[in-house]
């Protein structure tokens, strides 16, 4: 009834029932599998009213959703590397194998699950894509309001200051190493007509 292809590989029959309307595909090798079709041989559609959920299954883990599949929508593709962490996609062995599997459930029931699953995907891009309150700003208002406790963004104040000089002084270092002999009569203020216009040293040494 089912029929699956990892990709790169060719097509996979060797279903297995395991309960009552659940069936099993091992998936050898699950390291490199990137994608995987699932979908009805077309030989025998679902009965009225019924239609199909795919799951999968790592070692140590639970069986995750991946999709449905419905006489209305009997292929379905699925990215499988997604469903790992990188931290547990780097750890897995060559040697690893997973299942797929399908199971046949009333359409209500299979539609349910989906819509759960749609919500769940979209309260999690809504979390990754929400800024934190701090994201526009450099230094927190809380923190700009601290300066009379002597903090300063978490830094203590004369830590601050420390740290304030020392990146004017690399400053003026990177601009003094830019610095030429001119004749004088050449020169003058930026903003000025003066065929080469500087800026005086004065303003980093103050």
């Amino acid at each position: 009834m089912f029929g699956c292809i990892v990709a790169g590989r060719l097509v996979q029959t060797n279903l297995q029932q395991v309960d009552v309307n659940k069936y099993v595909f091992e998936l050898s090798d699950a390291h490199s599998i990137n994608h995987i079709v699932v979908f009805l041989l077309g030989t025998i559609p679902f009965e009225p009213g019924y239609a199909a959920t795919v799951h999968l299954l790592w070692p140590n883990k639970s069986w995750q959703l991946l999709g449905a599949l419905s006489n209305d929508k009997p292929s379905a593709i699925f990215r499988l590397k997604s469903t790992l962490t990188p931290e547990e996609a780097a750890a897995r062995m060559p040697s690893i194998s997973a299942e797929l599997g399908i199971s046949i459930e009333p359409l209500q029931a299979v539609e349910q699950q989906m819509q759960t699953k749609q919500q769940q995907q979209q309260q999690d891009s809504t979390a990754m894509a929400a800024p934190t309150s701090q994201s526009h700003s450099l230094v927190p208002a809380s923190s700009a309001r601290a300066e009379g406790s002597g903090n300063v963004a978490g830094m203590p104040f004369q830590a601050a200051k420390a740290f304030s000089e020392r990146v004017l002084q690399n400053l003026y270092d990177y601009a003094m190493s830019f610095a030429a002999r001119q004749d004088p009569s050449t020169m003058g203020p930026i903003g000025s007509n003066a065929p080469v216009q500087v800026l005086p040293v004065r303003v980093f040494e103050d």
